[in-house]
């Protein structure tokens, strides 16, 4: 308890409210009918787990049993804390391009470092209850980032699939398409005829053997052809994990963490992206499956569970763990409807780890390249790019820049880049809609929602203007306001009264407060009377806790415009003394 009892005093925030695992209400009322159910779905996730673990540890830059490593220790830590529950967690496709960036720049210990990062932001995210937020995150980002990831997985697997003879492959999206270019007289047909029957097998043998995914049946299926041509036709040149990697059947034990406070500033950036990337897959990916399944996720919880996984996985070497949503699906057609499922899949790949892990370094890298051609072409959900762009210009623009900064750049840029755009626009869609009209003689109220009496006009009094403000009163839209008090009044002629009508303002920032204390400050001093009209309570709490309700009057603060007409009145023709 401790632990809580610390988070509970950083956050001001009921850590034990909030932190509620699936797995402790599903096992309350669990049988053994329940339990074969999930044996049965765990078994095959497990082994749909397989092929994919593998191929995202190579892609990623580690060894294929780190890849195992992840999906077994993160697996199960997502399994027995989520939210969820049938989240399958595990290393997925997203996170190949920041995972193998980190390498490359920083190693194997920048890596964890980053991944033990943004767990703690996971955990942090959860405890504040911000899983709801990110859920909020905009549609054309998401597709942005995720069709530049599939394109960049796609171009990593080029050098495997053709089997080109290249010791140093460049990072870059445009410098691999050159040095492939110019590598293409290596091109290993062996190599590329493995790949294209490889992917073949996994798009057509589910329609024979649908139990079995596709990429099991390819892996199975070239695994012993290739050893076949290698040992007994004397066929050399297809390069297999074995070649490249030596495989270490066994889980690692736990190492410590490098960190402090340089690593951390320097690997910040990408801990960011690790966590937000994560966060937003995970909770897609619960999301999704709660529309399946009918069940409702606790996302605050899911991403405590996240966090946590991030934090333990890059003690045994493991990469970055988030929710995987075709392994979730999977574990639900076929029937897993408690995170028991999932603990038993983490579990299958354990024994497979143990027992079997020698056996993969037969696997071809070929093969694993049409896997992962595979994954890319599912990630591109290429057909919602192209329906997008035919939305808003300003939804375009933040999908096709968070597309080619993924691209082109990396993900870190691609992600920050992105949400800041989408904000900006999205203040500048907010005060294009809020407006501030002048109404100068006479109100129309035949379709006002104020409206008292038979008449369709309120006919204003003389010397008395009212400023109508539609829509939120923040940074975006304030200096109207200031701008339009400018107009020097009615013929010329300063006048008597303001009224400020805001019944169609749902709230006001700290740069509308000021605005607003401003133009008081001024018309005091030009002896203008400011009234305010239609305020709801939000607003008017606001203007309560900053003091400005005192300073302008309560009787001055108006809940519909008729009052506040009647309160021009009294200050226009006060009672004789």
């Amino acid at each position: 308890m401790d632990f809580f009892d610390s988070l509970n005093r950083i956050s001001g925030t009921k850590v034990i409210s909030v932190f509620k695992p699936k797995l402790f209400a599903a096992l309350k009322n669990y049988s053994r009918e329940k339990f074969l159910i999930d044996l049965m779905a765990g078994v095959i996730v497990g082994i749909v787990a397989l092929p994919l673990a593998i191929a995202f540890g190579i892609a990623s830059g580690v060894s294929p049993e780190k890849g195992l490593i992840t999906a077994i220790i993160g697996g199960f830590i997502v399994s027995l804390l989520g939210g969820s529950s049938v989240q399958i967690g595990g290393p997925t496709g997203a996170f190949i391009i920041i995972v193998y960036g980190i390498i490359q720049q920083f190693g194997l210990p920048g890596l964890a470092v980053a991944t033990v990062l943004a767990g703690l932001m996971l955990v942090g995210m959860g405890v504040l209850r911000l899983g709801s937020v990110i859920k909020f995150m905009p549609y054309p980002i998401i597709v942005g980032f995720t069709g530049g990831i599939a394109l960049v997985i796609f171009t990593t697997q080029i050098k495997d699939l053709l089997g080109l003879a290249m010791e140093n492959v460049p990072a870059d999206f445009i410098s691999k398409w050159i040095a492939y270019g110019k590598a293409i007289g290596s091109l290993n047909i062996w190599s590329l005829a493995i790949g294209i029957l490889s992917i073949l097998l996994i798009i057509y043998s589910p329609k024979a053997v649908k139990k079995i995914p596709g990429s099991l049946v390819a892996i199975v299926v070239l695994t012993i052809l290739v050893y076949v041509l290698k040992n007994y036709l004397g066929i050399t040149g297809i390069e297999t994990i074995g070649d490249r990697f030596e495989i270490d059947p066994s889980l690692p034990t736990p190492q410590t963490v490098p960190i402090n406070l340089s690593t951390v500033n320097l690997l910040l950036p990408s801990a960011f992206t690790i966590a937000m990337l994560g966060a937003i897959e995970s909770l897609l990916s619960a999301t999704v499956a709660d529309g399946v399944t009918g069940d409702r996720q606790n996302s605050n919880t899911e991403l405590i569970a996240q966090g946590a996984a991030n934090i333990v996985t890059p003690l045994f070497g493991g990469i970055p763990v988030t929710g995987a949503i075709a392994r979730t699906m999977t574990n639900i057609n076929n029937g897993g409807r408690t995170p028991v499922a999932g603990i038993i899949h983490a579990v299958v790949l354990l024994l497979i780890l143990l027992f079997l892990g020698p056996l993969t370094k037969h696997i071809p890298m070929a093969c694993l390249a049409g896997v992962l051609i595979i994954v890319a072409y599912n990630m591109s959900e290429w057909r919602t790019f192209r329906s997008l762009l035919k939305n808003p210009k300003s939804d375009v623009i933040v999908l096709l820049v968070t597309f080619f900064l993924t691209v082109i750049f990396d993900l870190t840029i691609a992600i920050e880049t992105g949400i800041l755009l989408a904000m900006v626009l999205l203040v500048k869609r907010l005060a294009e809609t809020s407006g501030i009209s002048i109404i100068k003689d006479e109100l129309n109220m035949k379709s006002d929602a104020e409206k008292t009496a038979d008449n369709d006009k309120l006919i204003l009094p003389k010397g008395v203007e009212v400023y109508e403000i539609e829509g939120p009163f923040f940074f975006g839209v304030a200096n109207k306001l200031e701008g339009s008090m400018q107009w020097t009044g009615i013929d010329n002629k300063r006048p008597k009264i303001r009224i400020i009508r805001m019944r169609k303002v749902p709230f006001m920032d700290s740069t509308g407060l000021h605005n607003l204390e401003s133009l008081y400050r001024i018309s005091k001093k030009e002896k203008i009377q400011l009234i305010l009209s239609g305020v709801n309570e939000k607003v008017r709490a606001l203007l309560n806790k900053s003091g400005f309700a005192d300073k302008i009057g309560k009787e001055n603060i108006c809940s519909n415009i008729n009052e506040a007409l009647e309160r021009a009145g009294e200050l226009s023709n006060p009672p004789a003394p």
